[in-house]
């Protein structure tokens, strides 16, 4: 017998014949509750109620009660029990509501944190650039002497070549133009701008580091918060990560460069967003791939740990990497010798051969 669940009931089936059923109310609110505990992956109380010995059941969910297994239940029609279409479509209804109300996991806030850091370091990109081209012909010579926010914080709050450079304490001839003073506000003012958007890429660099302290710990202790959450938000979430293996985790952020290699033959990316750990990114470049798989294995583990709560595991996995790090520079402390190419064909010593050519006799 296999055990069946429909939208409307649950029924012991044996081949093709009904053996017991419990029917759900005729209430789309109770329906879509039920629907939301089978979405969740939960047993329902009717399901366990016709649980019987060395029985089947028709989907994974089930497993507990007995050995899944595939079941063409559309003889199961709601019609023959009195359930219209009309039924189904408010309780569809209701369970979009109650499934939207439940509260998300705090990886999905990490991955939104991360994009809108993306956006955010975009447009401070755009503006900055914008500035420096716009206060330069007023004071060009300031991109020497301060750069990022503290460029933009002394045009916004000194705006004058002069007093800028009494707040920096040089003194030096500058070669750019006057400004006039209704030119010159709309300068600051844009500065103030992106000053602020400075202050904002700040508070959400905290934001980041103190959810992944809570989210993933392990993945923190090993890669730091930052790349930690640019990880989670490549993988699409703590979940996703902890289902990849070392491999594609190893390579995450390198797609372009993992694509190429499929479809053209080109090299296979060794690492990718993983280079911007300075483990990885100060190894020499032969080491580099074998301290990306060293990393990428043990982030795998933290991934899982972190996504189904276990202890914390971050010091010992990262004695483990430090290990095997030194075992990566003992083992190849040179470089390997470079292949010699191949001559191309029709080439012979680095001489083209015409073909159909002879030489002349004497």
């Amino acid at each position: 017998m296999i055990l069946v669940t429909k939208w409307f009931g649950v029924f012991l089936v044996d081949r093709e014949r009904i053996v017991k059923k419990v029917l759900f109310e005729k209430d789309p609110v109770a329906i879509a509750a039920k629907l939301a505990k089978v979405q969740r992956g939960e047993l329902l109380p009717e399901e366990e109620g016709l649980a019987v010995k060395r029985m089947k059941v028709a989907e994974p969910r089930l497993s507990s009660l007995g050995r899944p297994e595939f079941l063409d239940s559309s003889f199961i029609r709601a019609e023959d029990y009195g359930y219209s279409q009309q039924l189904r479509q408010k309780a569809m209804v209701e369970l979009g509501k109650i499934r939207t109300r439940e509260p998300l996991p705090a990886d999905r806030f990490i991955l939104q944190a991360v994009r809108g850091m993306d956006d955010l370091i975009e447009m401070i990109n755009l503006m900055s650039e914008r500035l420096h081209e716009w206060y330069g012909l007023h004071f060009p010579e300031l991109s020497d002497y301060a750069r990022e926010e503290r460029y933009a914080e002394l045009i916004a709050q000194k705006g004058l070549r002069e007093e800028v450079l009494a707040a920096l304490d040089l003194e030096l001839e500058s070669v750019g133009a006057e400004l006039e003073e209704k030119d010159l506000a709309v300068v600051r003012t844009y500065a103030a701008s992106l000053a602020s958007l400075y202050d904002e890429k700040k508070h959400l660099e905290s934001y980041i580091a103190g959810r992944m302290e809570d989210v993933a710990p392990n993945i923190s202790a090993i890669v730091g918060p930052s790349l930690g959450a640019r990880l989670i938000s490549l993988a699409g979430g703590l979940r996703r990560l902890a289902v990849l293996p070392s491999g594609t985790i190893q390579v995450l952020g390198a797609e372009k460069a993992l694509f190429a290699h499929l479809r053209q033959g080109k090299r296979p990316p060794k690492h990718g967003i993983l280079f911007q750990h300075p483990t990885v990114h100060r190894a020499p470049y032969w080491q580099r791939g074998n301290v990306a798989r060293a990393m990428s294995g043990k982030l795998a583990i933290a991934a899982r740990v972190d996504y189904y709560g276990g202890e914390f595991v971050g010091d010992s996995l990262n004695e483990e990497i430090a290990r095997r790090v030194e075992e990566i520079q003992e083992k190849y402390p040179e470089p390997p010798p470079r292949k010699p190419q191949r001559p191309k064909e029709g080439q012979q010593g680095g001489r083209r051969d015409r073909p159909g050519k002879k030489g002349k006799r004497r």
